[in-house]
């Protein structure tokens, strides 16, 4: 009587003949006779709930489903489940063992993420895990993402909460590894508005470009959800002959004539220089700002 057998059933995205499949790979017992094998291809629906796509009966140890962009679309969680009977005893089945889920589609790394108002970049892998098919019309092996993103509180006037290093990326096919089949990266930054007003969230949106075929044509990745958290801002003054207020509030005045290093970063390139010119007359000497640059 057939138990348990440690079938281990492992989903691996492969291209046949320019074409996507999933294959389900499972371990084959010695056996005599040889078993069957039965492999139910499902995918997560809608409400949760899991729909059968394909039913296969095979001496194999292993099934594909190809992935046409009809029964079987991007975006999909899919899972094989495989049952193992002897041939002249078809009553006889092993229990049931499933696969873990496998996503197929454009996934962002990390899923989403919390970044604050202090300058710094936050890396943000995108890849594929599936193959990429060439195109027909250019031989050209990759996708072309357009990147967007979308601040929630966009009712409100002013600077966007999130900036990126691209807007546009391009995941070139590479042999599948570790559940990516290609892969590009760029950079968020949250966007210092000197404004005390509260945590922000935005999403960030991929959508292919230029593609044709049915399979990418009308699919569209999960975004990324980005909460940027309010950091307080200093500020600082230089106003009138002139008088100056230091961010951490010292005052004090500079009546000299020149050139001036009024701010400088010491954790990136941002500083600020002043020229000051003599405004004060005859009667004393008082310098007034009579420029300002910044980088």
């Amino acid at each position: 009587k057939l138990t348990s057998l440690a079938l281990q059933p492992v989903i691996t995205p492969e291209l046949v003949q320019g074409r996507v499949y999933l294959k389900c790979a499972y371990s084959r017992p010695s056996s005599k006779p040889p078993l069957q094998y039965v492999v139910v291809w499902s995918r997560l629906s809608t409400p949760g709930k899991k729909e059968q796509i394909q039913r296969d009966t095979t001496l194999q140890p292993f099934s594909y489903v190809e992935m046409n962009g009809v029964n079987l679309r991007l975006g999909d969680m899919v899972f094989c489940t495989v049952t193992a009977f002897m041939r002249d005893v078809p009553e006889q089945q092993s229990l049931p063992e499933e696969s873990k889920g496998f996503y197929a589609g454009i996934k962002f790394l990390p899923e989403s993420l919390q970044i604050a108002e202090d300058g710094k970049e936050h890396v943000l892998t995108i890849l594929s895990t599936v193959p990429i098919a060439c195109s027909g019309h250019d031989d050209s092996c990759k996708i072309t993402l357009q990147i967007s993103t979308e601040d929630l509180d966009s009712q409100l006037l002013g600077l966007p909460n999130i900036a990126l290093s691209a807007c546009q990326v391009d995941l070139l096919r590479v042999p599948c590894s570790e559940s990516s089949c290609a892969a590009a990266a760029l950079t968020v930054t949250a966007v210092t508005d000197f404004a005390q007003d509260g945590d922000r969230i935005s999403r960030i949106r991929a959508e292919p470009v230029g593609r044709r075929d049915l399979l990418w044509r009308a699919y569209t990745p999960k975004d990324v959800k980005v909460t940027v958290r309010d950091l307080p801002t200093g500020n600082c003054y230089s106003f009138t002959d002139p008088h100056i207020i230091t961010f951490d509030g010292w005052r004090y005045d500079n009546y000299k004539i020149g050139t001036f290093v009024l701010c400088q970063s010491t954790s990136r390139a941002f500083e600020v220089h002043v020229r000051q010119w003599d405004c004060g007359g005859h009667r004393s000497a008082t310098a007034c700002n009579c420029g300002v640059a910044a980088r």
